[in-house]
């Protein structure tokens, strides 16, 4: 297993190079109770979360159709982090990115992967939003990419959701030790949601479909698929067609960030925590089972 240090990124985000991937972890402030950490965005008042700035209109009537609090808090602080990170790949001021969905790969309609509207014709960039109880990823990559996080859930959620996995994956999934279980079907789905986002279908495809398991010459051929590190309490994957990506990069993103405090990116945020063993500083590892280098940067 290679090690090498990971470098400081820029105090804004650049344009992944071909084979890259840049992965932003935040955690959504919690409202009503106090923050984990003190990257976690402090409410501004009892039971709410600080407004954060530049939504449009359509995004602030979705995150107050939530009846919850916390999933108003998780909405608003997604789509911020998500203007504010391609506001700075683009250059341009995150109220101002206007967002379209292209067309599904079943029946054509406007309802396939969410996509921004890129002025001037550059290279493209794509990305994917997921959120889950605690923790936000956006993935940007320079093609067609998927991500998915899943908090890890309860012995008897995967109990009734396992019936929804492909048998293969059923299969792995009954023959993994108890007290792992949780933790591997967080693997199979997350990865699972990862590669219907990046396929543009989303659960419209039927989860038993295809197989995302530990067997790599049995999941999708020309697609890659790799787990991320996200801490003991989530599960997190990118799915992107083609060649395995040469190199991941996850870093956090400053909870600040999304609420327009001046904070350059990255900064101040070591990766992992609450992950024993983590190394703050970064490190850039080559996994055996990805195939790719995923370097954790807290800079």
């Amino acid at each position: 297993m290679d090690t090498a240090h990971a470098p400081a990124p820029d105090p804004v985000p650049t344009r992944p190079a071909p084979g890259h991937v840049d992965v932003w972890l935040v955690r959504p402030p919690l409202p009503g109770r106090p923050p984990a950490d003190h990257h976690t965005p402090r409410p501004s008042g009892p039971g709410h979360a600080p407004q954060p700035p530049g939504l449009s209109s359509a995004e602030l009537r979705r995150a107050a159709s939530f009846a919850r609090p916390a999933d108003r808090a998780a909405y608003a602080t997604a789509h911020t982090a998500l203007r504010q990170l391609l506001g700075g790949y683009l250059d341009r001021p995150p109220a101002a990115l206007t967002f379209v969905r292209e067309p599904c790969p079943g029946c054509a309609g406007p309802h396939g992967r969410p996509a921004v509207v890129q002025a001037g014709g550059g290279p493209p960039l794509h990305f994917s939003l997921a959120h889950s109880r605690g923790l936000i990823a956006v993935a940007v990559a320079p093609r067609v990419i998927g991500v998915d996080v899943e908090r890890l859930p309860s012995p008897e959620t995967v109990e009734a959701c396992a019936r929804a996995l492909h048998p293969g994956e059923q299969a792995e999934l009954a023959a993994a030790p108890p007290g792992e279980r949780r933790a591997h079907f967080g693997r199979l789905w997350t990865r699972k949601e990862a590669y219907l986002k990046a396929l543009g279908t989303g659960l419209s495809r039927h989860p038993r479909t295809d197989y995302l398991g530990s067997d790599l010459r049995r999941r999708p051929a020309r697609w890659a698929v790799l787990d991320l590190p996200a801490g003991p309490e989530h599960a997190a994957a990118i799915a992107v067609p083609g060649d395995r990506p040469d190199h991941v990069t996850v870093r956090w993103l400053p909870a600040g960030l999304p609420y327009g405090e001046d904070t350059p990116y990255g900064e101040d945020t070591p990766y992992g925590e609450d992950t024993p063993g983590a190394n703050p500083g970064g490190t850039a590892t080559r996994s055996p089972r990805s195939g790719s280098t995923i370097t954790r940067s807290s800079r």
